[in-house]
């Protein structure tokens, strides 16, 4: 029976508990007009830097050049670069609720992993298919038993369909006992999205951007990654943000982006990120106040 993509689809009035049980169930769920009010800003604050970024990445190793696609536009520091991104998009109170539901049995707080803009270009063929979790490669060996520290939120910047290269995924594939298949392209179903929209997709699930088949449209999407707080993130975030910048968001934001400590208080365990054990925020506002 082939999947239905409606079975994985709810709305941003809906409650994160559904979101979570379809997340569960299918190892991602579609969450429609999630970003709908925020988009076209954050569209707005980008492109100037996304109409002059080349195709491919410069920095990566040649190795990785296949899987970052040579005909994709890659935009990385979304959060230095868009005001919309650190004032809407990480303060979403559904999307929040979310990330504390799906990380709550392993870890008491999350980083913001990276925050890319993905630009899928007429031509590009379709990406290798992989499990986000692979940054992190010894949680492969425990198959569907890993605990959960990794999830994407890829939102739609533009048209997401199948002929423009849409993400592709495998639905259940998280529930795999061997996490060493590579998994099958014939066994990917398109998750197609309106501009807006937004899919939560486990670290655990088998996936990959589509080839984009068509003459003339560019298939733009944001990949907002998040990891427990006891993993290193992608982007080294807080050794290049501004810290009169930080200091401008949200307590929530500022610990997403490194600049709180992070408390293993419900589960137990040590404060992490810390200057001579003293909470991160504090030691700022501190030394601050003493400067000044």
């Amino acid at each position: 029976m082939r999947f239905n993509l409606d079975d994985a689809t709810i709305y941003a009035t809906d409650s994160a508990e559904l979101a979570y049980a379809m997340y569960k169930k299918h190892g991602y769920v579609l969450i429609k007009g999630l970003f709908k009010d925020d988009v076209d800003a954050l569209n707005n604050d980008l492109e100037p830097y996304i109409a002059t970024k080349g195709v491919g990445v410069e920095h990566m190793p040649e190795s990785m050049r296949e899987f970052a696609g040579r005909n994709t536009k890659r935009l990385t520091r979304v959060p230095i670069l868009s005001q919309t991104f650190r004032d809407e998009f990480l303060n979403n109170s559904l999307l929040l609720s979310c990330l504390d539901t799906i990380f709550k049995e392993v870890s008491d707080s999350y980083w913001l992993c990276t925050a890319q803009i993905m630009e899928v270009q007429p031509g590009e063929k379709a990406q290798i298919l992989h499990r986000d979790l692979e940054v992190y490669p010894i949680f492969k060996r425990y198959g569907k038993e890993a605990p959960e520290v990794i999830m994407n939120c890829i939102v739609a910047l533009s048209d997401y369909t199948e002929e423009m290269g849409a993400t592709r995924a495998i639905p259940g594939s998280h529930l795999w006992d061997d996490y060493f298949q590579p998994g099958n392209p014939e066994d990917t179903y398109p998750i197609e999205m309106e501009k807006g929209d937004a899919f939560l997709m486990s670290g655990k699930t088998i996936h990959g951007a589509g080839a984009n088949i068509t003459m003339n449209k560019p298939r733009r999407a944001m990949a907002m990654g998040f990891n427990v707080g006891w993993l290193t993130p992608e982007e080294a975030l807080p050794l290049i943000m501004p810290l009169e910048m930080a200091k401008t968001m949200t307590q929530r934001a500022q610990q997403m982006l490194g600049f709180r400590s992070f408390h293993n208080t419900v589960l137990e365990g040590g404060s992490l990120w810390t200057v001579d054990f003293e909470e991160l925020g504090e030691y700022f506002k501190r030394t601050e106040t003493a400067a000044n």
